[in-house]
């Protein structure tokens, strides 16, 4: 019998495969999602990229593995990224460090902004995003070691609000918290590199904010932070939170595999028209997807 985490992933991979098309920008189906038509690829070639590094791709994900190495092929795909000129870099970055084995990038995907690659101005957690995608690319770069990074990270400095009845974090940091995590543990393929204390003020961090997010059906955020809890070392189904987190979301995911919204709040209603379904609920259930996957297969030695 599948576990509930098999149960979440079976079915949030599921329905992103029976929705690629609008993963697919130039398909008619395609809606425009926030910051432009390729953001949605982007995020579906992460999980592809992330997928890809377990022991077998899961099936469901064969057809966007092929939908990825299509677009990756497509002068036109990276083009795409000049609509949305103030994450243009970005975009092209995150590019160029998924791209698939055995895959040229298409023309028009190349740097253009060489100081972008480097720190001037930017702070430390945007320095470890950069140094994340730039490093999985085979990019040169002026980001300093992670070693030097780690002591200024959101995991090291920010604190949770003293009154035990409001938020733990805000929304921006929350989210600086799990994004931090990812690229310093490499979405759980190596250790993030915090020491003992370090380490017990993250998790710490990360508990607080888990069970704000459960008692407020914030679904997205829930899953990042489980996944958050994983790449710190703990097996998130096994922690109070973490446990609570994964019932909180069986019970928002639709039958038909969807988890319709970032929240509560924010969910889409059954009768939203697909296009607009889609750009609500495709952030979180692929997020959810991941992070099933993840915390489901074996820890990297």
């Amino acid at each position: 019998m599948s576990s509930p985490l098999e149960q979440l992933s079976a079915g949030a991979l599921g329905w992103l495969g029976r929705n690629l098309d609008h993963f697919h920008p130039f398909s008619p189906h395609a809606r425009p999602v926030r910051h432009g038509r390729a953001k949605a690829t982007l995020e579906l070639a992460l999980l592809r990229h992330c997928a890809a590094r377990l022991a077998h791709l899961p099936q469901e994900l064969a057809e966007a593995d092929a939908l990825v190495r299509k677009l990756w092929q497509d002068p036109d795909f990276p083009r795409l990224f000049d609509g949305v000129p103030a994450y243009a870099d970005t975009y092209r970055l995150v590019y160029a460090a998924l791209t698939p084995d055995g895959v040229d990038r298409a023309p028009g995907g190349a740097w253009t902004d060489p100081g972008f690659l480097g720190p001037d101005g930017k702070s430390p957690y945007r320095r470890i995003e950069i140094r994340h995608y730039a490093d999985k690319a085979g990019m040169r770069h002026g980001i300093e070691p992670y070693a030097a990074l780690v002591p200024r990270c959101p995991l090291v400095t920010l604190r949770a609000a003293e009154d035990a009845d409001a938020e733990p974090l805000t929304t921006p940091e929350a989210y600086a918290l799990t994004h931090t995590a990812f690229y310093l543990g490499d979405f759980g393929r190596r250790s993030p590199g915090l020491g003992g204390g370090a380490l017990a003020h993250a998790r710490d961090l990360v508990d607080r904010m888990l069970r704000h997010c459960v008692r407020h059906d914030r679904w997205d955020l829930a899953a990042e932070l489980m996944l958050t809890q994983f790449v710190l070392g703990d097996d998130p189904p096994a922690t109070d939170s973490g446990a609570a987190a994964l019932e909180c979301l069986l019970r928002a995911q639709r039958p038909d595999g969807a988890l319709p919204g970032r929240s509560a709040a924010l969910a889409a209603a059954p009768q939203d028209p697909a296009g607009e379904f889609f750009a609500k609920a495709y952030h979180t259930t692929l997020v959810t997807a991941l992070m099933a996957l993840v915390v489901s297969s074996a820890r990297p030695s």
